[in-house]
């Protein structure tokens, strides 16, 4: 089991706020541990971005909660009461999921029996959670910060090769279905992760005008490698629909077609090994002209024999003409990056397991 740097972050974080609450003798310091756990998060632009929703929340949760004991008491009804009008409120702010936890946590706290006046006591319930907050932001700014650029290169790396690797078994009928529905699955959600993860390498922030400009360009070629993956991931879909029908067509027309898929096939892994260096780039793959035409073409002539069995075909040319397309389009994106920028290179990691948000 590989502990990833959120883990530590939060363990660290707790300990700050736990340790500054205790140096400042606050009550009932495990509040101010409770706001770093909800605190942390995975890069610093959604750090700020959310340790602002929190001190409202917190400052909703702390308001409501001494404007009810002050006014109706704290049993356990009006302490419920309390958190539908807190929810409420969260909900009417949009604010997130961790902001309204805090919200809670704080007229929950807030409410609880004391002996001090309610609002002293509510300043330092207020206190303890703000210090939670801050205590998460500066570890979130300062320790470990993430670097989502390699990460999403390598989990694209990994995923797509996955992809490719099915993709030739399956247009062979050679796979086992089970095995591969599970996998699908399997690799929707790593697309999903995909995605999740180029938000994140989005909201990263660059300082110096130099290297904004330079991960602009970069962005715009991870997420062309994205639209591939995509791509790659829905012929490999349709074909596995389409599996036990494709015995149907011509021979001559299924060895076009495996012949197409396999040319795409051989480009797109040339292309992610040419993208980091293992072997040199060539621009031969752009001037060739692609023959899916010719598959098209093959198709629609059957279909004009009213044999309209064959229609059902026309989605996988479909597919497969769009993986060509954003394929292309990823080749010519990577030449003009060389050609203009040819002094840049992309950072990559060695392979690892990503940490889990």
């Amino acid at each position: 089991m590989k502990l990833g740097a959120r883990i530590f972050k939060t363990a660290l974080a707790v300990t700050i706020a736990l340790t500054v609450a205790s140096l400042l003798n606050l009550p009932s310091t495990v509040f101010a541990g409770f706001a770093a756990v909800f605190a942390i998060q995975p890069s610093i632009y959604q750090s700020f971005k959310i340790t602002i929703k929190q001190l409202q929340a917190n400052f909703i949760g702390i308001v409501t909660g001494i404007t009810l004991a002050y006014l109706l008491g704290n049993n356990p009804i009006i302490v419920g009461v309390a958190i539908l009008i807190v929810s409420i409120l969260c909900r009417l702010f949009a604010l997130e999921k961790s902001a309204v936890s805090i919200a809670l946590i704080a007229v929950i706290s807030v409410m609880e029996t004391t002996t001090m006046e309610i609002y002293q006591f509510g300043l330092l319930r207020f206190s303890s959670l703000m210090l939670g907050i801050l205590s998460a932001f500066i570890v979130n700014l300062v320790f470990i910060p993430p670097k989502y650029e390699s990460k999403l290169f390598e989990h694209i790396e990994h995923l797509t090769l996955e992809i490719l690797q099915w993709l030739r078994v399956t247009i062979r009928h050679l796979s086992d279905d089970p095995s591969l529905k599970k996998e699908l699955n399997r690799m929707k959600d790593e697309l999903r992760r995909m995605d999740e993860l180029y938000a994140l390498f989005t909201e990263e922030q660059i300082y110096l005008v130099k290297n904004r400009r330079m991960r602009a360009r970069k962005l715009v070629i991870f997420r062309q490698l994205i639209k591939v993956s995509h791509a790659s991931f829905e012929l490999l879909t349709t074909i596995q629909k389409l599996d036990n029908r494709i015995n149907i067509i011509p021979k001559d027309i299924q060895t076009k077609l495996v012949k197409e898929i396999d040319y795409i096939i051989h480009r797109h892994e040339y292309v992610m090994l040419s993208f980091n260096g293992k072997v040199k780039r060539r621009d031969q793959y752009i001037e060739q002209s692609s023959s899916i035409s010719e598959f098209i073409d093959a198709l629609l002539a059957l279909y004009q024999k009213n044999d309209t069995d064959y229609l059902i075909f026309l989605p996988l040319a479909t597919k497969l003409m769009t993986y060509d397309h954003e394929l292309m389009h990823l080749q010519k994106l990577l030449s003009s990056y060389d050609q203009f920028h040819s002094n840049e290179k992309f950072e990559i990691i060695p392979k690892r397991d990503l940490e889990k948000r």
